[in-house]
Formats: C-alpha cells, structure tokens, sequence
C-alpha cells in the first residue's frame, strides 16, 4: 500500500526531535557494531511428549463425554419435567378456558367520611384564606413574678439548715462518758405486780 501524497504529513505536523539526538543520529558509526549470526531455536515437542498430550487429550474428551451421557437418574427426571413442562405450555389450547365477567368494586364513601373529610377541606381552607389584617395589635406583658421577702428567707433558713448538715465537721464535738442507769425493781415491786 502506497501512501499519496495527501496521506503524508508536512513538515510542521511531524514531531520534533532534540537537536542533540538529532545531531548524535546522524553521526553515527555503523562500523562500530559487531557481526552477529542469529540462531533460530525451534523447540519442537519429541514423539513421546506428543504422545503423552494426545492421550490426554483423549481422556479428557472421554471424561466430559461419559459425563455428558451418564446424566443421573433426577437429572433425568429434571429434564423430562421440564420438556413436559414446555410442551404443556406450547400445545395449550385457550379454547379450554371458560368466560368469566369481571366485577368491578367501586366503594363509595359513607356520609361520616363524607362529613369529616368536609370539616378538614374547610378546615384548611380557612387557614389558606386567612386575613391577618384583621387581627388587632397587642403588645405582650412580661410578668416575671419574684417570691416574696419571706418566701426567700424561709429558702435561706432551709439552705443554711442544709448546710450545717452537710458541712458538720465530728472534730468539734466533746467526748463524754455515759453513766448507764438501769434501777432493778426491788422485791416489793415485784409482789405488788404479780399481786395485780
């Protein structure tokens, strides 16, 4: 296949080599490369590998092939339904269908849904419609009720009483000793009781 002269690209189209490759190219020295003779190594298989290949080839093709006709008995069974299956479907006949009239349902709505759905749409009708213009302008009182004196100093008396609890410090106490006192009842009031 020859090229026009439309196919080839100018000059400005070709890409750009570095001056210094450029200038290296051209003053090459052919003479400084080596003779060389090429060996063409073909590697052919040897009559023994051949062998060995074709025959597993052959017993690969057995393999599949005994697996591909020695199916199971449910895999025959699977496939005998399914043609079955697939010749029901292609040999079926309409005509064997029998007419039915279909019965269309309409469910009207009771008069209670009828009312309350009427109070909503009016419902949300006014909200949509509503005038703001007529309201009045109202200004707000704040009214932040502050307890009163004895309110306060019946929280500080509890807070203080509060306080002294939890900051009771046992280091301040006296130590005491403790005279038990337990009087024995004498003989004569002890008469005078089972007397009673």
């Amino acid at each position: 296949m020859a090229c026009s002269v439309s196919d080839t690209p100018s000059l400005k189209d070709l890409p750009k080599v570095a001056t210094d490759l450029k200038s290296q190219l051209e003053g090459f020295n052919t003479s400084c490369l080596r003779d060389v003779d090429t060996n063409e190594k073909i590697v052919l298989p040897s009559a023994e590998a051949k062998r060995n290949t074709t025959n597993k080839n052959h017993r690969k093709r057995f393999f599949t092939l005994s697996i591909f006709f020695f199916n199971s008995t449910t895999d025959v069974a699977k496939e005998k339904q399914h043609n079955a299956l697939l010749q029901g479907v292609e040999l079926f006949q309409p005509s064997s269908l029998r007419k039915t009239e279909t019965i269309e349902k309409n469910i009207l709505p009771n008069a209670i849904d009828v009312a309350t759905e009427k109070t909503q749409k009016s419902l949300f009708d006014g909200i949509e419609k509503f005038d703001s213009s007529q309201l009045k302008h109202t200004e707000t009182q704040e009214k932040n009720p502050l307890p009163d004196k004895d309110a306060i100093e019946a929280e500080k008396e509890k807070n203080k009483f509060l306080n002294g609890i939890e900051n009771f410090d046992p280091t301040k106490l006296k130590h005491t000793e403790t005279c038990e006192k337990n009087p024995l009842p004498t003989k004569d009031v002890i008469e005078q009781e089972k007397s009673a």
